[in-house]
C-alpha cells in the first residue's frame, strides 16, 4: 500500500511540475547551451537565430545549474542585445516534454544538432 502512495506523490508532483512551466515573456526568448565558457559565462543558441554570450546573474548562480545541450529561456541585454544576455531558467525533462506536445519548441527540430 505504501507503493502506491509513493506513486500518487510522484504522480502529482509532475502534474505540479508541469503545471508551473514559465515561458518566454517580452523580448525573452529559448536557448540552448551550447559550449561552457567558465565563470558563469555560456554560449547559448538562442531560437531567434543568434548566437548569445550568456551569463548567469548573481541571484541565481548558487540555484541554476546547466549543462551543454540544456534548454533555457535568455534575456537579451538591452544595450548588446545581439551579443549578450541572461540565462534566467531551465526546464527539466519532463518540462521539455510538455512544451514539445503542445508544439512550443517547433523550432527546434530545425537544428542540426538536435
Amino acid at each position: 500500500m505504501s507503493k502506491k502512495k509513493e506513486e500518487q506523490q510522484r504522480q502529482e508532483k509532475i502534474q505540479q511540475e508541469i503545471s508551473r512551466i514559465n515561458l518566454p515573456r517580452g523580448n525573452q526568448t529559448f536557448g540552448i547551451i551550447e559550449q561552457r565558457l567558465g565563470g558563469s559565462r555560456m554560449r547559448v543558441r538562442c531560437l531567434d537565430g543568434k548566437t548569445r554570450i550568456c551569463r548567469i546573474p548573481g541571484r541565481l548562480t548558487r540555484r541554476l545549474w546547466v549543462r551543454d545541450g540544456d534548454i533555457t529561456i535568455v534575456e537579451p541585454w538591452e544595450f548588446g542585445g545581439d551579443a549578450k544576455g541572461d540565462v534566467v531558467y531551465k526546464y527539466s525533462k519532463t518540462q521539455l516534454a510538455f512544451l514539445r506536445k503542445k508544439g512550443y519548441l517547433k523550432h527546434l527540430d530545425e537544428f542540426d544538432e538536435f
